[in-house]
């Protein structure tokens, strides 16, 4: 193998497997989410916790903090890991660009205890949480569907099939098949949005999932054919890299 085949994180080379598992080198139609330089292309999100300026920054890399686990510490920047803040809790963030049916594969890395989610059309969350060793699944675990918030309790919500989660510290891999909400001409909906199939980790944690409406903390827009995405940051310290898009063919 020669240097310039590889991909270093903090030094240490990934084996060749690792990157032709990638999904955005096969196939045509990926887009970029980040651009390795700065958040261009994305804009924050003001949440109940938390409002005001967005304070997500790139980095180099990004790893448990050497203190305190339950922290990140960055390394260098700019670079093509996004972290949300020097604090790990800021406004969450949206992509200036809306999207549809789409194939979504991102990574990300949480530190102890820390929470985050992923959420398709700014609406539908794939939640991110520590969730090493847990045995009893929830949907608040990671991999999960959120529930909906509605009359102040949980409703629906998807459980993840196994806990594929890794150690915090550990970057992880989200790959998510979604089809978005179906509206006539009158602008009625005829089907509801649905996750094709989830992977975490390279295991499929949720398959065929309909989602009658936006999972708790979503955007404050309206259920569309195209819609942003969207990445919690007031939750707690995280990290995002590789982050790419394409559009589903139709069905």
């Amino acid at each position: 193998m020669t240097m310039n085949r590889r991909i270093f994180l903090f030094g240490v080379a990934l084996p060749l497997a690792a990157q032709e598992a990638m999904p955005w080198k096969k196939g045509s139609g990926w887009k970029a989410l980040f651009t390795g330089r700065d958040a261009r292309g994305w804009h924050g999100v003001d949440t109940e916790s938390m409002k005001g300026a967005s304070e997500w920054f790139t980095a180099a890399g990004a790893r448990l903090d050497a203190g305190n686990t339950k922290a990140l510490s960055s390394v260098a920047a700019p670079g093509g890991v996004l972290l949300n803040g020097p604090k790990g809790k800021t406004v969450n963030l949206a992509t200036d660009e809306s999207f549809g049916d789409c194939e979504l594969y991102l990574e990300f890395l949480v530190s102890q205890g820390s929470n985050s989610g992923v959420y398709l059309q700014g609406l539908y969350e794939i939640q991110v949480f520590d969730s090493y060793g847990v045995t009893d699944l929830k949907t608040s675990d990671c991999g999960a569907i959120y529930h909906r918030w509605i009359d102040g309790k949980p409703v629906g919500g998807s459980v993840p099939k196994v806990n594929a989660c890794l150690k915090p510290g550990e970057w992880q891999s989200f790959h998510a098949w979604f089809r978005a909400p179906r509206f006539d001409t009158s602008g009625k909906k005829t089907a509801n949005a649905r996750f094709e199939r989830v992977l975490l980790n390279g295991k499929v944690v949720q398959e065929n999932v309909s989602v009658e409406g936006g999972t708790r903390s979503h955007m404050p827009i309206v259920e569309a054919a195209k819609n942003p995405l969207m990445l919690q940051g007031d939750h707690g310290p995280v990290a995002f890299r590789n982050a790419w898009i394409r559009p589903l063919k139709p069905r």
